[in-house]
């Protein structure tokens, strides 16, 4: 139910969207929209530190710090600092790209994982294909094909999937397809699971940007509090 009332207010939030979001609108049809490329990539990473350990973070807007005035404020870099200052030696990789789907990272991981072999790799995509209506079938089959790639490239990086909701003005048939996808996967792969990435974020005003979706700096705060729980065991265990 918790999840649910969160949605509807991304229902609400969505329609305030600002014209400059970078966010692809919706095409007539969401399937074709969801296998178009992505609009950027993301900065190559420097040479990692043999030392350090490289946690990747593939996602979309929320995870590029899209409206931030430096990605330093989003998530992944406020991840790593939490992860500094526990003693864990991190270089963090945000490969973000805003307006991205599920569809756009299958095409991008391969360049992702031959710039940066993840010792943790951190799964956030998906909300954009929730807002455009994306076959769920189709989704679970593109984060499962991201995941092949980083397990071929790095067998022993921890996995982490972040869930997504999906709006409810494609009916509870759809979203409750869509909600099932994330734990599915993460299940099958042995990866941990976040149920909601925006959990507390969603809707709550002062902690969303103008647009309405997009988090402010607090907002982001209390993504990386949810997102460091998971991936700061996987992080030390790498670390060793």
């Amino acid at each position: 139910m918790r999840f649910v009332l969160l949605a509807s207010v991304l229902t609400l939030v969505a329609c305030q969207q600002a014209p400059s979001d970078p966010e692809p609108p919706p095409e007539a049809d969401p399937r074709a929209a969801a296998a178009s490329e992505s609009p950027a990539m993301p900065d190559q990473p420097a040479p990692a530190d043999s030392d350090s350990v490289t946690v990747v973070f593939f996602g979309d807007s929320l995870t590029a710090g899209y409206g931030l005035e430096t990605p330093q404020l989003a998530y992944p870099a406020l991840v790593g600092e939490e992860l500094t200052e526990s003693g864990v030696p991190v270089q963090v990789v945000n490969a973000g790209v805003s307006g991205e789907t599920t569809a756009g990272g299958r095409s991008r991981i391969a360049w992702t994982l031959r710039n940066a072999t993840p010792d943790v790799f951190v799964l956030a995509l998906g909300a954009n294909d929730g807002l455009r209506g994306v076959d769920p079938a189709a989704t679970e089959a593109n984060l499962r094909a991201i995941l092949d790639a980083v397990r071929e490239a790095a067998p022993d990086a921890g996995l982490v999937v972040a869930g997504m909701e999906a709006l409810p003005n494609y009916g509870a048939d759809y979203t409750d397809r869509f909600r099932e996808v994330f734990p599915s996967v993460a299940q099958d792969y042995g990866a941990t699971l976040i149920p909601f990435l925006l959990d507390g974020v969603a809707g709550v005003a002062r902690l969303n940007q103008a647009d309405g979706i997009h988090p402010t700096p607090e907002g982001q705060e209390i993504i990386a509090e949810i997102v460091a729980e998971a991936v700061t065991p996987l992080a030390t265990a790498a670390a060793g």
